[in-house]
């Protein structure tokens, strides 16, 4: 999956912006299942026959502010080993207090459409992070180069890092008594808040003719506003809107959230895995149903759990 946005680089030295970078990115967001959801296809995939076929984490649903019900963090971010290309590390910070919950519920219907907003909000200190497999992600990354080429942009990680507020938007069709979904968006950046959900990427250049996560280079951060996901035949891609851009252990400052602002006018979509896509379909289906929990299909690619102290990890 690759996203493209305006280097850094040639944009602090030469001030082109006709230079881009792709980002590699994993699609940030809930993941369920079911490409296109109907009432009709409802009445045959259940939220029971949800939990019967799966093992991943289940999602309660409580729609209140005033009866916030918690999620841990590592349930609400479990979409990102269900649609990660390589295996993943689920990482959470030590004494983590992060929690989600879906606090509000609005819908709009007419004879043709819907529109159903849920604001959630993410309560509690540390952070949760999934890192990839960097094999496994150099090994995707140079099935497509030229000898000698650098690989530019692999994804090192995914962080969500402190507290939130976010919406769910669910679109879709009436035809008859058939509600279909047709996209979900998920935004990171409510109310004004800063999201709190960051990539990590890296370059590597051939040492020796051997691509080797030791010697990556150019490391960015770009800051993640907006994941969209839409019912499709074709190959699924999610949209993605970046927030800023800025080198890893800089603030992004003024000019990398111009930076974030121009990228965002260049981003191509990114290939999904099916499952991701189809997922995220399904949860915004529950949605609109104002269904009280949803169960995540089992993760088959986690390599394994930890905890570690905030400042352990350099990401």
């Amino acid at each position: 999956m690759q996203l493209y946005v305006i280097n850094p680089r040639v944009l602090l030295r030469n001030n082109h912006l006709i230079d881009l970078f792709t980002i590699t990115v994993v699609c940030i967001l809930l993941s369920m299942a079911g490409v296109g959801v109907s009432s009709d296809r409802n009445s045959h995939i259940s939220s029971d026959d949800v939990v019967k076929d799966s093992n991943g984490p289940t999602m309660t649903m409580n729609y209140s502010k005033k009866k916030y019900v918690k999620n841990p963090i590592a349930s609400f971010m479990y979409f990102v080993p269900l649609i990660a290309p390589t295996l993943v590390d689920n990482i959470s910070s030590a004494d983590n207090t992060q929690q989600m919950g879906i606090i509000s519920h609005k819908i709009k219907v007419n004879s043709k459409s819907f529109y159903v907003a849920c604001e959630f909000e993410v309560l509690g200190n540390g952070f949760h992070m999934n890192t990839f497999d960097p094999v496994g992600m150099i090994a995707a990354h140079t099935k497509e180069l030229k000898k000698g080429e650098a690989i530019t942009n692999v994804l090192d990680y995914i962080k969500l890092d402190g507290d939130a507020f976010g919406i769910f938007e669910v679109k879709g069709t009436i035809t008859g008594s058939t509600r279909t979904v047709t996209e979900v968006d998920m935004q990171f950046n409510a109310r004004g808040h800063k999201s709190p959900v960051t990539i990590g990427l890296y370059d590597i250049k051939p040492k020796n003719g051997e691509y080797k996560y030791e010697n990556r280079s150019n490391e960015v951060v770009a800051r993640v506003n907006t994941l969209v996901f839409k019912k499709t035949e074709q190959t699924p891609k999610m949209g993605i809107e970046v927030a800023s851009i800025a080198k890893k252990g800089k603030s992004a400052g003024f000019f990398g959230w111009i930076m974030g602002t121009i990228a965002n006018l260049f981003i191509k979509p990114p290939k999904v895995d099916k499952l991701g896509n189809t997922t995220m379909l399904e949860f915004g289906y529950a949605l609109l149903q104002k269904n009280s929990m949803f169960t995540f299909p089992k993760a088959k690619n986690i390599m394994e759990s930890k905890v570690v102290a905030i400042g352990q990890t350099q990401k």
